[in-house]
């Protein structure tokens, strides 16, 4: 048995946490006082480096690289997971990607970008989850918390299969939450404008203009930081007990007031 296990230190698994999201989840977990395992695709120093942030908090960190789109690497991750911690609590399934293809332009949207982009975002939430559960049934506080996104509750100027693969993963999370209840809860949370590198990438020049403008449209008088959305994922996971099958927006109100 590992220590943790012997410790009875609870475990917090978060993909694609070498950046972004999923590096503040990771972090927030492990100052929550769980032990993170976490995984990358490709960002091996970055993810060296969170899983180094992650140890200063005091825990354990357990970093593995896995495509959650190719099964058989997840199922090797919740291997190795079972291996060095002997248990999982909370399961986030955070790992994703997009595309540069605009929205409108349907002959430049390749159906090779299509497909992995589905992959990964949906494909390989559903795999990770799946090769997770007998894991999370030994846990008494089993919870699951997917990231989502308002383009997929809402039509926006997001490429095609990204938005369509968030819509995918919103109805998942809460048909998941049916399939796994009462012993597993399963919750999403739906990022709004957030600032960093993902959004960067996507305003290019405008981003400074567009972000100042947005955050003057929302009520709380800015956007959403990933710190911001870490902190509802150990809210859905550690916090409300009796909440399943929901999902979170967070970004600050905007969706609700335009």
């Amino acid at each position: 048995m590992s220590q943790a296990a012997e410790e009875g230190r609870p475990v917090a698994l978060v993909t694609g946490a070498s950046r972004g999201i999923g590096r503040s989840a990771a972090l927030a977990f492990a100052a929550a006082g769980m032990d993170v395992a976490l995984t990358y695709s490709s960002s091996e120093h970055q993810a060296a480096t969170v899983a180094g942030e992650v140890e200063e908090r005091g825990v354990r960190s357990l970093t593995i690289r896995a495509d959650v789109a190719d099964d058989g690497a997840v199922r090797g991750m919740a291997a190795a997971v079972a291996r060095e911690f002997g248990r999982l609590d909370v399961l986030v399934a955070n790992a994703g990607t997009t595309i540069d293809t605009a929205p409108t332009d349907l002959d430049g949207l390749s159906l090779e970008e299509w497909d992995r982009v589905f992959a990964v975002n949906v494909r390989g939430v559903f795999v990770t989850v799946r090769a997770c559960v007998p894991l999370l049934r030994e846990s008494p506080i089993a919870s699951v918390v997917t990231s989502c996104s308002v383009a997929g509750l809402r039509p926006g100027p997001q490429p095609l299969p990204y938005a369509a693969s968030k819509a995918a993963v919103a109805n998942l999370t809460k048909t998941l939450a049916g399939a796994l209840g009462p012993a597993i809860r399963v919750n999403g949370v739906a990022p709004g404008w957030m600032v960093g590198e993902w959004m960067e990438h996507q305003l290019g020049d405008n981003y400074d203009r567009l972000m100042e403008r947005r955050a003057k449209g929302t009520p709380l008088k800015r956007v959403a930081t990933p710190d911001d959305v870490a902190a509802s994922m150990v809210s859905l996971a550690l916090g409300h007990p009796f909440v399943t099958g929901d999902i979170i927006v967070v970004d600050g109100g905007f969706t609700s007031v335009t």
